[in-house]
């Protein structure tokens, strides 16, 4: 696999929660951390998601913003 995004986490699939329109996919990553990413219900079952299987986590963001109380 070749991409332009410089983050890209390889992890295993913890969860897979579907919804009416769109599918929550845990991912766990090295390190302990966990990454969740809403996807289309097609878009799921387009790559054929399974708990316990490879997947990565590809973050391509044009801005991160921080905020506190």
């Amino acid at each position: 696999m070749k991409i332009s995004a410089r983050n890209v986490f390889k992890g295993k699939i913890a969860e897979i929660n579907p919804g009416n329109v769109n599918t929550e996919v845990i991912i766990d990553i090295p390190g302990g951390f966990k990454v969740v990413s809403m996807i289309s219900k097609n878009s799921a079952a387009h790559l054929n998601l399974k708990k316990g299987k490879t997947a990565y986590a590809v973050i391509k963001a044009s801005s991160v913003m921080v905020a506190i109380d």
